[in-house]
């Protein structure tokens, strides 16, 4: 009788306790995703700030492009070494785009070293911490990246207009290649991201980041059409992200070649898969960074 007793007072303690706490209806997924997006904007924005306490930095990065298509690109035009594929398009032309998927790429592909300080400060538990989605952490840092890449695509117009190239300044096309500098950036800092969270130091990264950028630039047809490459350079061309960041870049920004719509949207669409898986993967590992 005495236990009987005793398990009934439990469970009505249990029922006021369940009616003491206030009713959460559950969210709908339209909350969800609004929440997710407004905590990677929350990141990005955080990230993109260190920008103003550190203008030399964009300075220093202008230097390398601006070096390429000052000096390359205008001794390989005169000479007519590499076609272009096209008699409307000159070598400098047609390198331009290249040059600013080149900049896209050595920006973020050392990204995943400032994530490593982070640690070491500390600020990476926080953020462990706090009920943020792992994927706005990570989203945000990649549309950060990307943020950090838009000077360098004025850099390459003020340079290739001062060099005579003829510009595609119709307001669809810059959008365009906004996006693809904003989601070359992305996808490159996000597989930076896995590099950090898998070697956890920054002589580590440094040297992987300097092993993937020459082969990842040369491999691509950033510089030169893909179909004067060798055949197994030509499959490794087709598998590189950084071709159709190059490819869709080269559709939108140039005046002398028509739009292809089908194969920016082609080329947007990779992008995109690539980019979301990379970011699903750094979202699983970004809390081994720490262990």
């Amino acid at each position: 009788m005495t236990l009987h007793e005793h398990d009934v007072q439990h469970e009505d303690l249990a029922k006021v306790n369940a009616q003491s706490q206030p009713y959460q209806a559950p969210r709908s997924p339209l909350a969800l995703l609004t929440n997710f997006f407004g905590k990677t904007l929350t990141i990005a924005e955080w990230e993109a700030r260190k920008i103003r306490h550190d203008f030399t930095d964009l300075i220093t990065r202008a230097v390398q492009p601006a070096l390429w298509i000052l000096v390359f690109g205008e001794v390989f035009t005169r000479i007519r070494a590499i076609p272009t594929g096209s008699k409307n398009v000159s070598y400098l032309e047609f390198m331009a785009p290249g040059i600013l998927a080149q900049s896209v790429l050595f920006i973020s592909i050392f990204a995943g070293i400032a994530i490593i300080w982070e640690r070491d400060l500390g600020v990476i538990h926080k953020f462990l911490a706090s009920p943020t989605p792992r994927g706005s952490l990570v989203l945000g840092k990649a549309l950060s990246s990307g943020i950090r890449a838009l000077p360098q695509a004025i850099v390459i117009y003020l340079l290739a207009l001062i060099l005579g190239v003829k510009m595609n300044f119709n307001p669809l096309a810059l959008l365009g290649v906004l996006v693809f500098v904003v989601m070359g950036a992305g996808c490159f800092s996000t597989f930076s991201l896995i590099i950090a969270c898998l070697l956890k130091t920054r002589d580590r990264v440094m040297g992987i980041g300097q092993v993937l950028t020459m082969p990842m630039f040369f491999a691509s047809n950033a510089i030169y059409p893909i179909a004067i490459m060798p055949g197994w350079l030509q499959a490794i061309a087709h598998i590189n992200p950084l071709t159709y960041v190059v490819d869709g870049l080269r559709s939108l920004m140039l005046a002398n070649t028509a739009v292809d719509m089908a194969s920016v949207g082609r080329d947007f669409g990779i992008l995109l898969v690539v980019t979301v898986v990379l970011v699903t993967i750094g979202a699983a590992l970004y809390p081994r960074i720490v262990q």
